[in-house]
């Protein structure tokens, strides 16, 4: 069996999942790129508004896509180039959500999609102070330029996925997989007609209430912790958040409190501050390996790193990764 897979990456204009505006594509046939794709998209109709804090991440305005297509009709070649192969991202459950969300809020049947996550992957096969793609691609050889940009961000999936096989020895995306003890995802089917997903009905929801996508938060003020919640027990434990004690540092793209929801969701331990505890730390306001060069981090990351150093395992988690974990940028109140 070959080393055959399809990596994606999505850009969304707004906190509903679906409303991707850009998707890089990059198809492997026997561990070699062979063939790649970059669109800029509308995202579908009455789902097309572009919040400032999504395109102050991939700096995508609206009058770069007016003349672009609807994802609406561009699902369908999206499709036939992932084909029957695996799609590889990085939290590729982000992904293959913004392809099922995208089909509901177009009205556009979407098969079954067979996904694996480079994050869960890069977790077993590297030892970094971040999984985040910046990390995981200079890591892998293949330093990002235009973090954000979904080719370019793809192409690095791509290449950590490539270079994680071949560090396990191994030729075949399955066997790979099965080496790190990491699942396939897996992404219902979904045709007009069946039950939206949470995603979908919580963007009808805002909408029907006269909310633009998503909720204004303030976010330039300084964050208030809130208090701890409970994790939830029943959460999927494959998820990457569940069993993790958590604390936040920064800004994020939504309130600290709410964030604390969405990790206990998922099976989260939240906290307040660092302690030996502490197994992930989420830094707002993006994170990339310059970071630890130049000093940018805060008083909460440079305290991590110095328990990394003696030797406690402890995960840095960059905003738009935590985002993408929780499923977008969140649109319940």
């Amino acid at each position: 069996m070959a080393l055959d897979f399809t990596a994606v990456d999505f850009e969304t204009a707004n906190g509903f999942i679906g409303s991707a505006c850009s998707v890089g594509l990059v198809k492997v046939r026997s561990g070699k790129i062979v063939e790649t794709e970059q669109w800029l998209m509308k995202p579908p109709a009455g789902f097309d508004h572009f919040d400032p804090r999504n395109v102050s991440i991939h700096h995508i305005t609206p009058d770069m896509v007016i003349d672009s297509p609807r994802v609406t009709q561009k699902l369908p070649e999206l499709l036939d180039f992932i084909g029957p192969d695996v799609l590889v991202a990085h939290n590729s459950s982000f992904d293959s959500g913004v392809i099922r969300a995208a089909s509901e809020a177009s009205e556009i049947p979407v098969p079954e999609i067979a996904h694996l996550c480079t994050v869960k992957l890069s977790r077993k096969a590297y030892d970094l102070p971040s999984y985040s793609l910046p990390f995981v691609a200079e890591e892998a050889g293949h330093p990002i330029e235009n973090h954000h940009e979904a080719l370019a961000d793809s192409t690095a999936c791509a290449w950590a996925m490539i270079d994680m096989a071949e560090r396990s020895g191994l030729d075949s995306l399955l066997e790979t997989a099965d080496h790190y003890g990491v699942r396939l995802g897996l992404t219902s089917a979904w045709q007009p007609g069946d039950e939206y997903s949470r995603a979908t009905r919580d963007a009808q929801g805002w909408l029907a209430s006269g909310h633009p996508l998503p909720p204004q938060d303030a976010f330039n003020n300084w964050p208030q912790e809130g208090p701890n919640p409970s994790p939830n027990l029943q959460a999927d434990p494959g998820h990457p958040l569940y069993g993790q004690i958590m604390v936040f540092t920064g800004n994020l793209a939504l309130p600290r409190p709410q964030a604390k929801e969405l990790a206990a969701e998922h099976g989260a331990q939240t906290a307040s501050r660092v302690t030996r505890a502490t197994t992930a730390l989420v830094v707002g306001d993006g994170f990339v390996p310059q970071d630890l060069a130049n000093g940018r981090l805060t008083n909460k990351a440079k305290h991590v790193l110095r328990l990394r150093e003696k030797g406690q395992k402890v995960t840095i988690i960059s905003e738009g990764e935590f985002m993408q974990m929780v499923g977008g940028f969140g649109l319940t109140a």
